[in-house]
């Protein structure tokens, strides 16, 4: 159900042809939720929420607990429903539509008890000797969850539950690519026994979208292109409600002289081709240093010839469909401009000429730099350009040159240097001799820098991000300090003498603070 177009309907509402990117056949409609869909929608989570937000965290916790089951008893359906729609590999469904979504449900589970249970906290300085505060973490509301079709199942699943735990109520749309697949997550969350209207996902296009957008809600979590991004940013901001963006990437790979070559190969191909390339934190440039370059290419090379493409190969194929004709089209024209500025391509650089759907070969490139549009803009398939540097403080600079920075690998036996090398690359994530794991952690917060996103998600800084963090300060003596505010603070002199003995003539301003 990949693929979609246009289709005249006597209602108000919008409809879509489907079509399968394994057979290119027709195989449903999809009927887009409208204005007035959203709307009523949005009310509906409005009057399911305080309800909800009522609910003690354990019988909320119980509702994720029971999500988790689920997901194991139903993968097969998960995984026909995922690869139906998108013709990705079915390991790749496996990893990440089942396992990712298992192991989130399974860390919030456990701990979002605890990441939002109120806490006192210590008031520094002499404040501290009548004041306590503590910090209440009170759910937004109604949080508007827009996803993408890359990971249709996953990544609604694993926003609507850190906002579902978090006591909000969710309105979510999939991408018009994988309705169907996004639609699961409502089912088993249901299922597992959420209040109907907690979470509700909305069948539809961008039109959907940006009616969820601009719906007045309380914030909006949106996984997606930068141009769509920059809009809903603005539109966040005309209605001064937060955001979280996770936008593009065009993710560096630097393997060092030291590295393990015959590990690292691995990683190349499945940092470039892991969900066919369809992945945000995949990687897009390779850098290799001079004196292992040829080595790391033959092994590149040798390892290509033996991948497997193709539905008829089942849970042994490497690198499925691409999901989208459209993204086919970008992949297509960034290989052939690379192609024409002098790029060699040693493996793939077309589409599979065996197979009826939307297969493009995997592809090895090498003398590429950036003045081709395959190393300066994010291609999003199975593609592993090469190129040769000098060493690693040219291949740090390269992978800095970009304006996306969402995750990177480096690749090295010496675990500091792996450290410090990926410390130094501008960019929201990284990770040392392996690729892109940084979201598939839930307890480390995941975003991007410059074009690739703002905010972060994920962790005990995502599940709280879907609160208001709101501080309480309690007068230890009932109020009776105030008394003595004329002859101190309010009168100039006393307060000058009081901080002159609090942090010049006593150490007890520092020792309090």
């Amino acid at each position: 159900m990949a693929l979609y177009e246009p289709i005249e309907s006597a209602d108000a509402r919008r409809h879509l042809q489907l079509r399968s990117p394994v057979t290119l056949e027709p195989c449903g409609e999809l009927v887009c939720a409208n204005a007035d869909d959203v709307a009523a929608a949005i009310a509906t989570a409005r009057a399911a929420q305080p309800a909800w937000a009522a609910t003690p965290m354990r019988e909320r916790v119980k509702v994720a607990e029971r999500a988790l089951q689920l997901v194991l008893e139903r993968q097969d359906e998960i995984i026909d429903t995922v690869v139906a729609e998108t013709g990705k590999a079915r390991t790749d469904a496996m990893s990440m539509e089942i396992f990712s979504v298992a192991d989130s449900l399974c860390y919030y589970a456990k701990h979002a008890e605890a990441f939002l249970k109120p806490r006192k906290r210590r008031v520094h300085g002499v404040i501290g000797i009548a004041k306590q505060l503590r910090i209440l973490y009170k759910p937004l509301g109604v949080v508007g969850l827009i996803t993408p079709w890359n990971g249709p199942f996953v990544l609604v699943m694993n926003q609507a539950v850190q906002a579902i735990l978090a006591g909000n109520a969710v309105v979510a749309k999939g991408s018009e690519v994988t309705p169907y697949s996004a639609k699961l997550a409502q089912s088993i969350l249901e299922d597992a026994g959420l209040p109907p209207g907690v979470l509700q996902v909305l069948l539809g296009d961008g039109d959907t979208g940006a009616a969820i957008v601009r719906g007045s809600v309380d914030k909006i979590s949106f996984t997606g292109s930068v141009a769509t991004g920059r809009k809903v940013a603005v539109a966040c901001a005309e209605q001064l409600i937060p955001c979280t963006l996770e936008l593009g990437g065009n993710d560096a790979m630097i393997v060092c002289a030291d590295a393990d070559l015959d590990r690292a190969a691995d990683g190349a191909w499945l940092g470039s081709c892991m969900n066919t390339g369809h992945y945000c934190c995949g990687t897009e440039r390779i850098y290799v240093v001079n004196e292992v370059y040829d080595e790391f290419l033959r092994l590149v090379l040798e390892k290509g010839k033996h991948l497997k493409q193709g539905p008829e190969h089942g849970f042994a194929e490497d690198v499925g469909a691409v999901f989208w004709d459209r993204q086919l089209a970008i992949i297509e024209a960034h290989v052939e401009d690379a192609r024409a500025k002098g790029a060699t391509i040693h493996l793939g650089g077309r589409r599979n000429p065996n197979l009826a759907g939307l297969y493009y070969e995997p592809t090895v490139m090498t003398e590429v730099d950036n003045s081709m549009d395959i190393m300066l803009h994010e291609t999003f398939g199975p593609v592993l350009c090469i190129q040769r540097v000098a060493d690693e403080e040219e291949a740090l600079r390269l992978a800095n040159d970009s304006e996306f920075g969402l995750n990177g690998n480096v690749w090295t036996k010496d675990k500091e240097k792996g450290y410090r090398l990926a410390a130094a690359i501008d960019t929201g994530s990284c990770s040392v001799n392996d690729m892109a794991l940084s979201y598939g952690i839930p307890a480390a917060p995941f975003g991007g820098r410059k074009n690739s996103g703002i905010g972060q998600v994920n962790g005990k800084k995502g599940l709280r991000g879907y609160c208001h963090e709101m501080p309480i300060v309690i007068d230890r003596f009932g109020g009776k300090m105030q008394n003595a505010y004329p002859n101190t603070v309010k009168n100039a002199e006393g307060m000058r003498k009081l901080m002159d003995f609090i942090w010049r003539k006593t150490p007890l301003g520092r020792w309090l603070s």
